[in-house]
């Protein structure tokens, strides 16, 4: 049997069809290479032994995916033949990698962000860690090397940002990459506002508080 950390990356691409569910989880033994692919998809109880029980294996995958989104923003910087990317390039090519399961996307960020037991509440950590890992990615993408205070400042502002566009994009994908660029053009200012970690970590579990409301978890 092939390692679960194996697995998980083949059902990644299995996303756009199947949607973060145990059953892309299962049907990712079907694209092992030749000779070692399975002729059936896993059962429950072996998904269950390899990622989880319940909702504990869908959330694996997404985490999966999220750490993929940042290998695909890597790939993209060391393709390039030009000068060091931009910000800009940098968070597009981040939005890019949401276009194929956009409509899957609000169900799994609220799924990341529940706990289900006699009632729901947001555990903000998953949201925090989403955004500030887009923000590590870009400012080392950038060659940034702020320090101490403006380390954070930097970050929580590149984070407010990106998740700004990533929460415009799940409702209007079409004006996503304008909106992103319409908040980079006002960075100073939103540097200002935004730039404080607490601020910056209530508008962030603000935002995704708005996500899980609109899936009726709420």
């Amino acid at each position: 049997m092939a390692s679960s950390s194996k697995l998980l990356k083949l059902a990644i691409p299995l996303v756009r069809t199947h949607g973060f569910s145990r059953e892309a989880l299962a049907r990712s033994v079907l694209e092992l290479p030749a000779g070692e692919a399975h002729s059936e998809p896993l059962s429950d109880s072996a998904v269950s032994s390899l990622f989880g029980e319940g909702d504990k294996a869908r959330k694996n995958l997404i985490e999966a995916w999220l750490v993929d989104g940042v290998r695909h923003m890597q790939k993209a910087e060391a393709e390039s033949t030009s000068a060091p990317p931009t910000l800009r390039d940098v968070l597009r090519t981040r939005l890019q990698y949401n276009e194929p399961v956009l409509a899957q996307l609000p169900e799994a960020f609220a799924l990341l962000a529940t706990t289900s037991s006699n009632f729901h509440f947001v555990d903000p950590l998953p949201a925090l860690h989403h955004a500030g890992r887009i923000a590590d990615e870009a400012c080392y993408a950038i060659g940034d090397k702020s320090l101490h205070l403006s380390w954070y400042t930097k970050r929580a502002s590149i984070a407010s940002v990106y998740t700004a566009a990533e929460l415009h994009q799940l409702v209007s994908p079409n004006t996503a990459y304008a909106f992103l660029d319409s908040l980079l053009d006002k960075s100073a200012a939103l540097s200002n506002s935004l730039g404080e970690v607490s601020l910056f970590s209530s508008y962030i579990l603000k935002s995704w508080q708005g996500i899980i409301k609109s899936q009726g978890i709420l």
